[in-house]
């Protein structure tokens, strides 16, 4: 992109020019990579927990997956924030859907010579892919005006639904395909999701030119350079962040863990249940479309209701999908999508309201490197809660497990009281 040479004034027209042309761009090229991301995404959800019972031979592991492949994302957010800052977001996002691919791969390597060691390493760089389908959100957000921040969130994410829905769909004919090049059934979606993966980070490394965190961070100088009152500090200091951060990233980890932990622990409850394997990829294909589909819907009320009323109703809904999930009979496939459903659309609220407030907080010069760290404290609280979510069901029940994350997701509330009472003069 060619900027004139010439007084501020005439650089910061020239790229305030631009940013609506490079949104929309930026939006594009995010949703089409976004939606590849999805189908990658679907393959650690659906069929994670079951191919690890199926190698380890135990219940009360089954959510190592999880654990892994969500500890592996948050290193990889560490590191996208961190090249973020440096380089833009092209080189962060595409590198971390490359990575995501190559760990899907290895996982089908680990279950056709049955290794464990493999596995585990294979599911911690697996885990990039899902990091990466995150912090592509952000890149929605970088060019987008301040009310309209919700929205360019939304539209980042909402593109995440078409594949993650139709991965989980395709679960049975993928074990079929995998079955007949003699690879276990379970690993088959991990096959799509190595070429999905690997396509999404082709589409952003080519096509996420001019790269949009670096335009908003120009911008952000150019503006610098047109007042003088603001232009010495801003070039001398990188602002804090402001106290509606830690509000959104409290909102984002607590809704993770809630989340993560009863996903992670249906698909074992069903199979102990008799469902099969297609039933269990409707389930969560209903649940992951959920937590993706309504997001163009999300980012409007939260750009017209506000963050606060969404984080409240993020608590209700993922307290409810708990007590659904907990009452539900084991052999009911209805109540189990509705428990599910209701899980995604809780998480969706907090996920874009969270953003929403971490986005309000910061400035261009601090904005990826926050970014970066809240998705790491996303990524371990995922790590932990689906970790954590075979324990308590092995020790406990499936009942258990879910009634204790919807009670939990009720911390939400004093925290928004908190926050308000610290934001009081």
């Amino acid at each position: 992109m060619g900027v004139r040479k010439g007084n501020g004034s005439e650089s910061f027209v020239t790229l305030a020019s631009e940013r609506g042309r490079v949104h929309k761009r930026t939006l594009t090229v995010v949703i089409v990579s976004q939606i590849l991301g999805g189908t990658g995404l679907a393959a650690g959800v659906s069929v994670g927990a079951l191919l690890a019972e199926d190698m380890l031979g135990s219940e009360g592991l089954a959510g190592l997956p999880t654990g892994l492949f969500t500890l592996g994302s948050a290193l990889a957010a560490y590191l996208i924030g961190r090249s973020t800052q440096r380089f833009g977001r092209r080189v962060g996002l595409a590198f971390g859907f490359i990575a995501g691919g190559l760990g899907a791969l290895g996982v089908v390597v680990a279950a056709v010579i049955d290794s464990i060691p493999l596995l585990f390493l294979s599911l911690l760089i697996y885990g990039a892919g899902t990091a990466t389908n995150l912090q592509a959100r952000y890149a929605g957000s970088d060019l987008a005006l301040p009310h309209r921040r919700g929205f360019g969130t939304s539209m980042a994410m909402v593109a995440t639904t078409l594949g993650a829905v139709v991965g989980p769909n395709l679960i049975e004919p993928l074990g079929e395909l995998a079955a007949a090049v003699g690879v276990p059934v379970l690993a088959g979606p991990f096959m799509l999701a190595a070429v999905a993966y690997g396509a999404a980070g082709i589409v952003l490394f080519i096509f996420l030119r001019p790269d949009p965190y670096l335009l908003a961070k120009r911008l952000a100088a150019a503006s610098a350079d047109n007042d003088p009152s603001t232009a010495h500090t801003s070039r001398l200091t990188i602002p804090r962040v402001g106290i509606s951060a830690y509000v959104g990233a409290t909102v984002m980890v607590l809704t993770q863990i809630v989340m993560v932990a009863i996903m992670t622990m249906t698909p074992i409850h069903m199979r102990a249940h008799h469902h099969g394997i297609a039933a269990v990829g409707l389930v969560i294909g209903f649940h992951i479309g959920a937590m993706w589909l309504p997001s163009l819907i999300t980012g409007v009320l939260v750009d017209k209701l506000g963050r606060t009323p969404l984080v409240v109703a993020s608590g209700v809904t993922l307290l409810t999908a708990g007590v659904v999930a907990a009452t539900a009979p084991g052999d009911s496939l209805g109540m189990l999508i509705l428990a599910l459903v209701l899980l995604g659309i809780g998480w969706n609220f907090g996920l874009i309201s969270g953003t929403a407030l971490v986005v309000d907080a910061t400035v261009p010069a601090n904005r990826a490197r926050t970014q970066g760290t809240i998705d790491v404290l996303i990524a371990l609280s995922g790590a932990g809660g689906g970790a954590m979510s075979g324990v308590v069901m092995a020790g406990a029940s499936y009942q258990v497990l879910a009634l204790g994350g919807g009670i939990l997701s009720l911390v939400l509330i004093p925290v928004l009281l908190w926050a308000r009472r610290r934001s009081t003069p």
